[in-house]
């Protein structure tokens, strides 16, 4: 089953290596970020097609690039993977007004919006499939990352109220809680965090786009309304935080 996906923030990270995974198993994919360069390689690399975004933007600029969007993939649609994300690891006091308007811009309000304007149409269509990328630090205190952490609680939130909203119309919606991630095992910090976890090391962007295509799969057909955590153990096992 070819899908028509569009994957926010998908330049790096994750969201590249999503990308990848779902162009490589043969399906059309829309790359979306800030940096064009990254886009368009990642673009000629899929064969997919970039399209930049700022999800900081005002609800009608987001509601623009949905359409966008869809033309892009010929008016369909049916697999959104919400991934886009900041997090400025400041403590509460010192989080600048202008960082958390941003913080709930681009990890709340958008993924609102792009739902809002997508899940209609593929409700229309017969179905689809709606992916949240949250993390392991909704469920969890951690310093430093008190607003980020609330903003993907909030997501877990809207997963929950979207799969009892649009399931029963043919679409299905799921959460994916990657733990600490990172591309390589050169972050002593990430190396640190992560060390106690069951694991023994940080996630890697491929193992959470190997999640996300088995969710959007018909294999995944009754994993619905829940955030499964691809984190290495981190998040259900011992705190690991080092106060």
């Amino acid at each position: 089953m070819t899908r028509h996906a569009l994957v926010t923030g998908s330049t790096s990270g994750i969201g590249a290596a999503t990308a990848r995974a779902l162009a490589a198993a043969g399906h059309r994919v829309v790359i979306t970020g800030r940096d064009a360069a990254r886009g368009a390689a990642l673009a000629r690399e899929t064969g997919g097609t970039f399209l930049p975004a700022d999800l900081a933007a005002p609800p009608a600029d987001l509601r623009a690039f949905a359409h966008r969007a869809l033309d892009a993939l010929d008016g369909r649609v049916d697999l959104l993977v919400n991934n886009a994300a900041t997090c400025p690891p400041v403590a509460t006091p010192d989080l600048s007004d202008e960082a958390l308007a941003q913080v709930l811009a681009v990890n709340v309000r958008a993924p609102h919006v792009l739902v809002a304007a997508l899940a209609p149409g593929m409700v229309e269509r017969g179905g689809g499939v709606v992916i949240t990328i949250g993390s392991w630090m909704a469920s969890t205190g951690a310093p430093f990352a008190a607003l980020y952490s609330a903003s993907k609680a909030a997501e877990q939130q809207l997963t929950r109220s979207w799969a009892a909203e649009f399931g029963p119309r043919g679409v299905r919606v799921v959460g994916v809680a990657p733990g600490v991630t990172r591309d390589g095992d050169d972050d002593p910090v990430a190396a640190r965090i992560t060390a106690a976890s069951p694991a023994g090391r940080p996630v890697t962007p491929a193992a959470v786009a190997d999640a996300v295509l088995w969710l959007a799969s018909p294999a995944a057909a009754f994993v619905q309304g829940t955030t499964v955590a691809v984190d290495g153990g981190i998040g259900s096992t011992w705190p690991v935080w080092d106060r």
